[in-house]
């Protein structure tokens, strides 16, 4: 019953929704609007050149599929064969499975949650899996997978006790998606006994760690950061990146930069905002500004302040070019962004207090003095200050955050081991 009346809610709200997804986001994103039969389970029926059902991971944007690429890429080693489809809701995200996966994935959007358009997608489709990442938890896809005995898995599972409190309101609904869930493995015992508390059976829960700590960089991402390194003059300067900055946070980070070339008048900046579209807005604000600056997409720097990062798929190598790292969305309520990536390098991270989105990363992070908290653009300019004239002190943060990231890995390997459980025997 409880289904029912989502289910209702969300035709009657369904005008909303694609107004929302198709004209006031299309406007800022064209991406939006491509592909938006998908939304409606509309995805081709010839997805892959072979007739073995595929697996579906679903990665809600650009940080999950990030999450969940070497996951990825770790099942694709050991099932060769495997057709798999990755579906996310955003356009970055679809950009960013294409810059990891090239031809080698299938990839579509995943329907809104409208009882037709997933029975549509499921029928079409025909996975022999459904694998969702984190906590994209949509009750009509769960269940008519699960009423067609389609394993439904939870990977990377966590949930703050605020969301905990916030299914808790929708109790009937909740029971019925925990009820779906075939298997679920989560950061940790208390993510873990949070699902349990909203009916997950016990026995469907598993506790593997964070696959975001299985972060190691290739051997091509390390060629790429020393010719960064080399163009940037790093040995020479100070660099810091700002990676995926918000709205107001932009203006944030650039105050800091000026308070820090008052010191450091070599410094260089290195902004990478979190949606493409923010790229532009964030020019207008440096042309605004007394800070010079240059464009990476247009590969003609010529020591400016700023470097403006408005590609895709290269914030994780150049965070390793730099001395240290600022992680976005966390001096504004954002809850944060993935420190990781940059922890991975052996470049260690500075944050704002806001950083309740990785909860299961930053306690961590910090208890091993890999990261350090700012509560202020004032505070970050004066630990960038510090950091400039204390290389010692820059690097010791970089090896402890990359000790951290050693320290947890394993996550990997405990989801294959379950994923692998629940793949149909090979024909």
């Amino acid at each position: 019953m409880a289904r029912t009346f989502y289910s209702l809610a969300l035709i009657i709200i369904s005008p909303l929704i694609i107004f929302y997804l198709y004209v006031l986001r299309g406007k800022k994103n064209s991406g939006y609007r491509a592909h938006f039969k998908e939304r409606f389970g509309f995805v081709r029926r010839c997805l892959f050149s072979n007739k073995t059902k595929p697996v579906v991971i679903h990665c809600a944007s650009v940080g999950e599929v990030l999450a969940a690429t070497p996951l990825i890429k770790a099942l694709q080693n050991e099932h060769p064969q495997l057709n798999i489809l990755i579906t996310c809701n955003t356009p970055t995200g679809r950009a960013q499975i294409t810059a990891q996966f090239k031809d080698t994935v299938a990839i579509s959007y995943l329907p809104i949650d409208f009882p037709f358009a997933t029975a549509r997608f499921l029928k079409r489709v025909k996975p022999q899996l459904l694998c969702i990442l984190e906590t994209e938890l949509w009750p009509n896809i769960m269940a008519n997978a699960h009423n067609k005995k389609i394993p439904v898995l939870v990977v990377n599972a966590r949930l703050s006790e605020k969301s905990q409190q916030g299914y808790q309101k929708v109790a009937q609904l909740t029971h019925r998606i925990m009820q779906s869930i075939t298997a679920l493995a989560s950061h940790n015992k208390t993510d873990a006994e949070r699902f349990i508390a909203l009916g997950l059976e016990p026995s469907k829960s598993h506790v593997t760690g964070s696959i975001k700590f299985d972060i190691s960089p290739n051997q091509e991402q390390l060629t790429k950061v020393s010719v960064l390194k080399q163009y940037y003059n790093s040995q020479e300067r100070f660099i810091w990146v700002a990676g995926s900055t918000h709205p107001i946070e932009h203006e944030l980070i650039l105050d800091a930069h000026q308070q820090l070339l008052k010191k450091q008048p070599d410094a260089l900046l290195i902004i990478a905002p979190r949606h493409p579209e923010q790229f532009d807005k964030v020019a207008e604000l440096l042309t605004q500004s007394t800070l010079s600056f240059s464009r990476r997409s247009q590969n003609n720097y010529q020591n400016e302040h700023v470097l403006l990062a408005d590609t895709l798929g290269e914030l994780q190598c150049l965070y390793g070019a730099a001395n240290v790292s600022y992680i976005g969305g966390s001096l504004i309520r954002r809850g944060g962004h993935n420190p990781l990536e940059s922890a991975a390098f052996s470049v260690g991270v500075i944050t704002g207090p806001h950083t309740y989105n990785f909860d299961h990363v930053y306690p961590e992070l910090t208890k091993l003095k890999g990261a350090c908290v700012v509560e202020n653009s004032d505070e970050l300019a004066q630990q960038l200050i510090t950091f400039s004239q204390n290389k010692k002190a820059c690097q010791t943060l970089g090896t402890k955050a990359a000790q951290c990231v050693a320290k947890n890995q394993g996550a990997i390997k405990k989801t294959l081991t379950i994923i692998n459980q629940y793949l149909e025997p090979k024909q």
